[in-house]
Parts: structure tokens; sequence; C-alpha cells
């Protein structure tokens, strides 16, 4: 069997057929390093949709992994980064890049002329307003798909999202989501552990993304608002969908895994206190939440504590934390403790490595016929996010069926076709934008 596959085309191998999923369970029992050499030598053509730190990081990982790959497409809203992502993939490895001018695609719609190319499978990173748009067009030109988190920022795109997750599984399209702690050996035994019973029954959970703030870019003369916006894209709820969702998704993610499912209520606060200049846009620079998880493996209500905050000179935490009736896990430090404190179990050294480790698995599930598919529980994670910015920008407890048939729409996204458009949010006379006020905005 392993013969004829490396016989046939191009097409053939990466076909999603039961036929090639079979061929995945004939080698199950290779290591899949091992089963990516020996099941196949066909190259896999990788696209980018999105040109920015993330895809090319993303890229690189692709081209790290076992058998041979090649990036032939890339598209961005800017000339400006693609050509410099193209230049640093291209030093690092000049072998397997080959976008000639003819593939690079610059504008609101190149990733629909990049997913007219011949790629097998399309890297997605761009802002995450654009990624239920991107990710449609991806399932529907039958490409297999890395899709960076978070998935969406309102409720209307999760929900178109998911459809495309629907109709990704019916062409047995294989759907990879960039929350690379799934794929942290540390993060997989600890979980696994948790929910065999580690620390008993678990009643409450804490999840944190505590740091002094990312990067911001100054408008510079001559630039039009939506050009402004787009490069300074973090701080637009439309483009980003505030830092709960674009970072604090990874722990909340962890919290989705541990209970086996997403809250079903929530109330918090947030504001912003000291990232308050004209370049951080609409977004609060803190949040807290109190989610409440229903029907867990460990029982009903299990509360969940989460923060995030970008402020600088502040206590910094990213990681996770579960409390049983048995004792307690620091889930992130991969170690459990009794209810004296004592620690009975550590995973130890390495276990990490996610970002490059989720690339490694993707491509050898690929070449070995196997489909899995991360978009469900990918739009599960941002909607828990966006969940929790509805609780803050609203002060009001919201339950997750509220939350995820909301009709306010953040991101209509479609309308939009060049950087002469205009944005769905505008400045004041100042330069400032509108801030959300607890009590005030709606969000159902």
């Amino acid at each position: 069997m392993a013969t004829k596959k490396k016989n046939a085309s191009r097409r053939d191998f990466l076909k999603t057929s039961t036929t090639a999923a079979a061929a995945g369970s004939v080698l199950s029992s290779l290591n899949a390093v091992q089963a990516a050499h020996t099941s196949y030598d066909e190259t896999v053509r990788i696209g980018m949709i999105g040109c920015g730190g993330r895809c090319t990081g993303a890229a690189e990982q692709a081209m790290n992994t076992e058998g041979p790959t090649k990036l032939i497409a890339m598209c961005d809203a800017f000339d400006d980064r693609l050509q410099g992502s193209l230049k640093t993939l291209s030093r690092k490895h000049t072998d397997k890049v080959d976008v000639p001018q003819e593939r690079q695609f610059v504008g609101f719609d190149g990733y629909k002329k990049l997913l007219d190319t011949d790629i097998d499978l399309v890297l997605i990173a761009t802002p995450p307003g654009f990624r239920p748009v991107h990710f449609e067009a991806a399932v529907n030109a039958g490409k297999h798909i890395f899709a960076e988190k978070p998935v969406a920022v309102d409720p209307a795109g999760v929900r178109r999202f998911l459809e495309a997750t629907r109709v990704s599984k019916e062409k047995n399209l294989l759907v990879q989501i960039g929350l690379q702690r799934r794929h942290e050996p540390a993060y997989m035994e600890t979980i696994k552990r948790l929910q065999d019973g580690a620390i008993g029954d678990i009643v409450a959970a804490r999840a944190y993304w505590n740091g002094g703030g990312v990067w911001t870019r100054p408008r510079k003369e001559g630039q039009t608002e939506m050009e402004y916006q787009m490069r300074n894209w973090y701080y637009f709820n439309w483009l980003c969908g505030d830092h709960i969702t674009e970072q604090h998704i990874h722990n909340l993610d962890v919290m989705n895994w541990l209970m086996d499912g997403h809250p079903v209520k929530g109330q918090g606060q947030g504001g912003r206190q000291v990232r308050t200049s004209k370049e951080h846009g609409e977004i609060y620079d803190h949040h807290s939440v109190e989610f409440t998880y229903g029907d867990t493996p460990y029982g009903n209500d299990t509360l969940m504590l989460s923060q995030c905050r970008h402020i600088k000179n502040c206590w910094n935490k990213v990681d996770e934390f579960a409390h049983g009736s048995n004792g307690s896990c620091h889930i992130g430090g991969a170690k459990i403790f009794d209810k004296d404190g004592n620690e009975t179990w550590a995973f130890g050294r390495g276990g990490r490595g996610g970002h490059q480790q989720e690339h490694h698995d993707l491509f050898a599930d690929l070449r070995a016929g196997k489909r899995p598919n991360e978009g469900e529980y990918g739009a599960h994670s941002t909607m828990t996010s966006i969940f929790g910015r509805m609780c803050t920008y609203s002060g009001k407890e919201i339950t997750w069926d509220e939350a995820i048939n909301s009709e306010v729409v953040i991101s209509p996204i479609d309308q939009f076709t060049g950087m002469t458009d205009t944005p769905p949010v505008l400045p004041n006379e100042d330069m400032t934008y509108n801030i959300p006020m607890p009590g005030v905005t709606k969000v159902l």
C-alpha cells in the first residue's frame, strides 16, 4: 500500500476520500513522523491569507514539518506586509518558497484569487474580524485549513463559522485552529488527569492573561480611516474583538477543555483606565468575568473566574488553575497538589512548544489520511471570549443562549472592498473613539 501511495498523484495523495482515511487507519500503529515518510513522498502546497507576524510564523512552522512542502501563494491587504513576509520566509526556507508575482495577491479580495490557485492547505491569520469570511471561502474551495484563533469577533461571525465547519466535515476537510495548548503534551496529560479525578470534583477554576499590553501603530499622514484602523487593528472591535477575545481565548479554551463544554452564564466588570490614548482605539484595558459552567463532568454550576489586563507595572500572569474536593492543580505549570498543598504529580521538563507541535500534528495527520476537525471547539472557545466581553461591556448577567443568538453585529465585513471604504466605527472630532459603557452599551 505504501508503494502505491508513493506513486499516486499529488491530488490523489491529498484527496478527502474514505480511501485516504482508510489508509490512515492502516498506518495508525506507526509513529506520526514515520507514517509521513513511509506512506507518502508528495509536496503539500501552501497558501497564506494574511502576511503578518502570526501567519509568517505559522508558514515557517508548516515548512519545518516532516515531508516536502512548498509555499506557492500569498495574499494580504497591504503589499508591504506581503513583501516583508516573503523576504523573511525566503531567507529561512529558500528551497521551499516559490511565490512569483502572479501568485502575490494584494487587496481585500486577494483571498479569492489565492483560493483559485493549486494550493492544498491554506493558512488563515488575518485580523479576526475577517476570519469567518475567509474560512467559509476556503471551505467552499475545498482546501484543508489552519486558521488562527479567535475565529470571529461577534456572535454572527461565530454562527457563520460553525455553519462552515459543518460543511467542512461533510467535505472531509482537515481543520486546525491555532489553540496550541491542545497539542502540548504537558497540557494534554494534566487535563486528562483532572478529568480522571486527580483532585476530585472541580468546584472552581481560575484563568488569567494579565500583562502590559501589545504594540500600537500611531496614525500616519495621508492614511485613510480604513487604512489606519487596518494597520492598528488590535484596538478596534470589528477587527480584533478586544484583547479578551484576541489573547485571553487561550486560557478560556483550556477552561472549556477542562469542563468539557462552554459556560452557561456570566457576569463581569471591565474598563479603560490606563491605555487611554488615541491609538488605543475603543477597547478596554482590563476585564474580569465570573463564568458559570452548567452540566460538567464534576457536577453543576462550577464557577470559573477570568481576568485579563493590559496595564504595565501590575501583577502579570498568563496561567490557569483548578480547585477540587481533593486538592488543586496549577494547570499551566502541569502540577497537582493534595489538600495540604503537597505536590503529588508534576509533568516535569518539556511537553511545550505548541506552536510548532500543532503543525507537526497537522501535517502528520494530513499525510496519514486523517482529517481531524477542530472548528467546533475553536468556535465555542471564541464565543466564550466574546461572551465575556459582552458581560463586561454591558455590565449585565447574560446567558450563553442569549449571547450566541445576539443579532448585534460589530463586524459587517462583507461590505468592505478597499482602503477608501468607511469602517463601521469613526473617530470623534478630537480623533478619539467612543468607549463601551456598562449599563448603556447594548450587546443583545
